[in-house]
């Protein structure tokens, strides 16, 4: 590498690849619509750059000397892998097209917005792969997209990284689960639930999902002054709303996610007494894919998802 000039000209492996092709200097520029004396001094100066003289007089005109002929084959290659380079982004053909998409939410996210995600995924790309992973304290999401092993991360937090591109899904408000037929869900459904009891009621929440982070519900409570009587915290947040169906637990978290118990177990939700803003849930991904065409048309699809569910047909 050290023999090479600072800034070797494509063009001239061009001159170089031509001269040893047509063995004319006259006919490679014709070929280069350029003069012969400018196609003699890039000859001279292949020479001084290889330390052989690549073309030398035949009984027929010129012919590569055994070095010379030695590179005709390397000088295509370079073409050939320049020319790649520089070939024009094609649009991603999902259905006709294979690749392997990594996303990665916590396990908190609705089930019928990820069903309808996949499903999509599946209709349209049916010869891609789509691999879901969960995001837990020791996840180094930022890295991870950084890296490529990750390709989306769909999330709720308050303050996602700046740098990180992001597109926004759906608002979730929050309500309050608890067993249908628990002593104070009946109370409950007589008189409606205070601040104070909302605080002092059990509650089952999620263990803490990133380091320094509590969670929407307990973050915006510790603004407020207010902390609520957690019992149980679970790394498995998929388990709490069947910890709820056994016992006086509350839950507190997203309708959609509540919505979507409550038609699988024993459980009623009510509206919670603190005005919590909703979760805001959105799409983050890294520069490096901004402009793929797959990961343009990947987001699009789970954009699509979200829409669907905001109007209430997934």
């Amino acid at each position: 590498m050290s023999r090479l000039p600072d800034h070797l000209d494509i063009h001239l492996i061009r001159i170089l690849y031509l001269l040893l092709c047509e063995k004319n200097v006259s006919r490679v520029a014709l070929k280069l619509n350029q003069p012969q004396p400018s196609i003699s001094a890039s000859l001279r100066k292949l020479r001084e750059l290889t330390g052989d003289p690549l073309l030398v007089r035949g009984a027929r005109g010129m012919v590569p000397t055994q070095h010379g002929e030695s590179l005709l084959k390397p000088a295509k290659r370079i073409l050939d892998e320049t020319e790649r380079l520089f070939v024009p982004k094609t649009a991603f053909v999902p259905q006709e097209e294979e690749r392997t998409f990594h996303i990665a939410a916590p396990d908190y996210m609705n089930t019928p917005f990820f069903t309808e995600v996949i499903a999509r995924l599946r209709r349209e790309s049916p010869r891609s792969h789509i691999v879901i992973h969960a995001l837990g304290p020791d996840t180094d999401y930022v890295r991870l997209l950084s890296d490529g092993e990750l390709d989306l991360v769909i999330a709720n937090w308050d303050e996602p990284p700046p740098h990180l591109h992001l597109s926004k899904l759906f608002d979730d408000p929050i309500v309050c689960l608890m067993r249908a037929d628990c002593a104070y869900a009946k109370r409950t459904a007589r008189d409606a639930m205070t601040i104070e009891d909302y605080l002092s009621l059990p509650h089952a929440a999620p263990s803490q999902i990133l380091p320094g982070y509590h969670g929407t519900i307990d973050s915006f409570l510790e603004k407020q002054n207010l902390h609520r009587n957690v019992v149980v915290e679970s790394a498995h947040f998929r388990m709490l709303p069947y910890m709820v169906a056994q016992t006086d637990l509350v839950l507190t978290a997203g309708q959609q996610f509540a919505s979507f118990y409550e038609k699988l177990l024993a459980l009623k939700s009510y509206t919670v007494p603190i005005k919590f803003p909703p979760l805001r849930f959105y799409q983050l991904w890294h520069e490096r894919v901004h402009q793929a065409t797959e990961h343009k048309w990947l987001r699009a699809q789970v954009s699509a998802a979200a829409k669907l569910l905001a109007q209430g047909r997934a």
